[in-house]
């Protein structure tokens, strides 16, 4: 549990009442990460939303083949920045990280209970509306942020 007020600090959370925020500070907790420690791994069950309060982290896409499955590859994507969210794959189905979360430099997050924020969810139509708009809205950012590296690439 985390006060509601460390919410309020994220635009993100700026569509909640304060009866939301109170609901979804008491599935949330404060960790923190020193750098090279892994925050999300990919094909693990998306369990958690997080929040990079302080600190930086790094986000990588791992690369297999069913033709050698001794072949890993992990690609740079971008950087996390304080205030900015990820692991959304919590909130969306089949809940599944898709990607690799490394502290870059000693973070702190903030852990939301997937299940939990689900379950709220079930019960608060308006939560639920709001929160597909926050993670689409990040979702569509850093899929921008994914055009302009390949366009990078190709130049």
């Amino acid at each position: 549990m985390i006060p509601s007020e460390q919410l309020k600090k994220f635009p993100f959370f700026n569509f909640m009442n304060e009866a939301q925020l109170k609901a979804v500070a008491l599935i949330a907790e404060e960790l923190n990460f020193k750098a090279g420690e892994s925050i999300v791994e990919t094909n693990s069950p998306a369990t958690s939303l997080f929040f990079l309060v302080d600190g930086s982290a790094s986000y990588f896409y791992m690369v297999t083949t069913e033709h050698d499955p001794y072949y890993k590859k992990e690609y740079f994507i971008s950087h996390f920045n304080p205030g900015e969210i990820f692991g959304i794959s919590a909130l969306i189905e089949p809940y599944i990280y898709t990607a690799i979360v490394r502290a870059e430099k000693d973070c702190m997050i903030i852990k939301i209970n997937a299940s939990g924020l689900r379950a709220l969810c079930e019960v608060d139509a308006n939560l639920s509306y709001g929160l597909m708009q926050a993670v689409a809205k990040a979702a569509l950012e850093r899929l921008q942020q994914t055009r302009v590296q390949l366009i990078a690439a190709r130049n």
